[in-house]
């Protein structure tokens, strides 16, 4: 390259030298000149992801976001995890040998028989035992010396001076995962000084939790090893008992979340020691624990990366799951070692644009879809179908959809005398309203596509969930050709004249009836979602006043129960409907007990059935009660059962083994990436076009070559 370059500017050669330009040139054609990652990276199997802001915390006692889960998922273990697969979600073990032993006791620790009515329980023991040989990540915090002393358990200030990162300190240990670590934890969660998110939910459960968060309120972190707590006790090294107050069987499901992730109390002595916090070596950016991958490299300011766990333990990845799983690829990896990806680069990306070329150009493997690039994505079939563009489907980029666990509704105020109440008036002129407020329309128009219209309170995938015309609402609907169909506007009109108002009118005034909505959507850009409600309640003859108000003088509307109409939503904490119906539980009105139950909804046969149906164990009998409360929901319309919003994600062909999931947090180990055919595609995306420069370069030097000329014969004629 050196001698083309010597001639290149030799002024004795010029037409050599345009020759040489072109060689140079040619010689780049098969390199990727925007290439953001480093050339040794090809050599791995590498997910390639982002994120916009670091996550706060990565203690699993205190983090409770998805961005935090995003990571914290990869490195921490709780004892059960969703099937990656199956549908409805499923519970399956993780570092557990097996799903628990469960007893139920009476008031003096006696075993009782599973068949024994909920309120003669007093309390529920869990019975959880390990898998053996499950080792934690290498870390400091476990280095040892030879007589078996702990290396960096008693730092001096001079050693703590001088580190910076975790990574200055150049010994690592490791060890067994033992039912002592999972207790620690749950004690962590009961500690004040760590702050739980899920500290005052876990009072009303587990026996003795509130008692000990007394007695180590004033006790520093690491002195609550020796602390003993009533409900928690270790069996054997590998096995251990949680006890609960009567029965919740929802509480295996909390078993499954990163709170009940175990942790070494070597972690707390080690992170304790003065003068570590203050350089950011803490649990809250180096997390430690059994997971498929390692916190490599946190700097939330660039990136943060995942790599191989080297002492993960062997999980395999599922043999089994649905029925169209192995027509989809899915089931090709069967039964191998997790996980299939070396490393995961999570690069931040403030801005939605930036991230989009990006995944275009093949440098980030998988993209959700934003408003701005809905329309370049995604298009709808005549059949209203949603496919891909023809950009898309050049680039064999594949999409994946799935309904999410949550609902967004709008609610009545049952304690409103016009639109509260349980009389059949009231009813009807809810469900003409339920009819006329057309969320298919809505879905269409304000979330492009993305969103099921609800039949009732269950989202699917929930256990309870009705598929078919058992599960449609056909106070609202009609069954036609398979599906459901939307009642017609006459229909509504007509509950309308038998509530009371016929034509909308209002007996009384002779004037339309007016309704209020109180809302926090007060922007510029809400007004068009705002005219559509408006628009929605006039076919009925029915006008509605908007009241736009600041959240907090929002929540007290709610509070007091001063709103008449409002919007509202909610989001699974686990997949159960029980996660649901107590929205609608009398016992939690807003008004009355500051309750999630917005619409303050009292039906006492609805209660009745609900407080038969939560702790109840999924069969037949419980399934049969879901259907029975979705039917008096259904017919008192406390709520215009609104929409589920359903996730769109856009990923390229190399990227294998993605199945929505939407409870699963640790999914990223399932993945695969074909290495070699995605260096293939983003070279050839990726060609840098160098021809209009070489065209440049050529008409400069046809321009030099008279003055060149010219500048030889006057050097020849001196």
């Amino acid at each position: 390259m050196s001698s083309i370059l010597s001639k290149a500017f030799s002024v004795r050669n010029p037409m050599k030298a345009v020759l040489a330009g072109f060689l140079l040139i040619l010689s780049a054609c098969d390199s990727e000149f925007n290439n953001p990652y480093q050339e040794d990276d090809k050599k791995l199997s590498i997910l390639y992801s982002s994120f916009t802001e670091r996550p706060k915390h990565l203690d699993p006692a205190v983090a409770y976001s998805s961005n935090e889960y995003t990571f914290l998922a990869q490195v921490y273990e709780p004892l059960f995890q969703y099937h990656y697969l199956k549908r409805p979600y499923q519970l399956v073990p993780l570092a557990a040998k097996a799903m628990p032993q469960i007893h139920y006791l009476d008031a003096q620790g006696g075993v009782l028989p599973e068949t024994t009515p909920e309120p003669l329980i007093a309390y529920t023991d869990y019975i959880l035992e390990l898998k053996p040989s499950i080792n934690y990540q290498p870390h400091p915090a476990l280095a040892k010396d030879a007589k078996g002393k702990y290396v960096y358990h008693q730092l001096t200030q001079n050693q703590i001076d001088g580190i910076s990162t975790l990574t200055d300190l150049p010994l690592t240990g490791s060890r067994e995962l033992v039912a002592e670590d999972y207790i620690y934890q749950i004690k962590r969660l009961a500690h004040p000084k760590n702050q739980s998110p899920i500290a005052e939910i876990m009072k009303n459960y587990i026996l003795g939790f509130e008692e000990f968060a007394k007695a180590v309120a004033d006790k520093p972190k690491t002195a609550i090893k020796s602390v003993s707590l009533e409900g928690v006790s270790q069996i054997t090294p590998h096995q251990f008992r949680i006890r609960i107050k009567g029965k919740y069987p929802q509480f295996i499901y909390w078993l499954a979340m990163p709170f009940f992730s175990p942790m070494p109390w070597e972690a707390d002595t080690f992170y304790e020691q003065p003068g570590l916090a203050e350089k950011n070596i803490k649990l809250d950016w180096y997390p430690i624990g059994t997971g498929a991958y390692v916190l490599e490299e946190n700097n939330p300011n660039r990136r943060m990366v995942l790599s191989k766990n080297p002492l993960f333990h062997g999980e395999l990845y599922p043999t089994e799951g649905e029925d169209s799983d192995e027509h989809n690829g899915l089931l090709k990896d069967a039964g191998k070692a997790l996980p299939l990806i070396d490393k995961v680069m999570f690069i931040l990306e403030k801005e939605s644009i930036p991230y989009w070329s990006k995944f275009l150009q093949g440098y980030y493997d998988a993209s959700g879809i934003s408003s701005d690039n809905f329309d370049q994505a995604v298009q709808f079939t005549g059949s209203g179908n949603i496919g891909l563009t023809a950009t898309m489907l050049q680039k064999n980029i594949q999409l994946e959809t799935a309904v999410t666990t949550s609902i967004s509704y709008l609610g009545f105020n049952m304690l409103d005398p016009t639109v509260g109440g349980y009389s059949d008036a009231t009813r009807k002129l809810r469900q003409a309203i339920a009819i006329a407020v057309d969320y298919e329309e809505y879905i269409s128009i304000f979330t492009n596509g993305r969103g099921v219209a609800a039949q009732g309170l269950v989202p699917p995938g929930i256990y309870g969930f009705a598929e078919g015309e058992q599960g449609i609402n056909h106070y609202v609907y009609d069954w036609v050709n398979g599906k459901p169909k939307r009642k017609s506007i006459p229909e509504a009109q007509k509950l309308m004249a038998e509530a009371g108002y016929p034509g909308g009118i209002e007996p009384k005034t002779k004037a339309p009836l007016v309704l209020h909505f109180d809302t926090t959507a007060t922007g510029v850009d809400d007004r068009q979602r705002l005219n559509w409600y408006r628009k929605q309640f006039e076919k009925i003859g029915i006008q509605l006043d908007i009241r736009g108000t600041d959240y907090n003088r929002f929540q007290e509307k709610m509070r007091t129960g001063n709103a008449q109409l409002f919007n509202w939503g909610w989001n699974a904490d686990y997949p159960d409907s029980e996660n649901f119906f107590f929205l609608l539980y009398g016992a939690n009105s807003k008004v009355r007990s500051g309750g999630e139950n917005a619409a303050n909804y009292d039906n006492p046969e609805f209660n009745r059935l609900f407080e038969q149906m939560r702790n109840m164990d999924n069969n037949g009998q419980r399934f049969q009660i879901i259907q029975q409360m979705q039917e008096i929901i259904r017919r008192d319309s406390p709520w215009l059962f609104g929409y589920h919003p359903k996730n769109f994600t856009l990923h390229h062909d190399w990227y294998r083994n993605l199945k929505p999931n939407l409870m699963a947090n640790n999914v990223i180990k399932y993945a695969r990436i074909e290495t070699a055919d995605r260096a293939k595609q983003r070279l050839a995306w990726n060609r840098p076009v160098f021809w209009p420069l070489g065209l440049i370069v050529l008409i400069l030097l046809l321009l030099c070559i008279p003055a060149i000329k010219a500048y030889h014969r006057r050097t020849r004629q001196a």
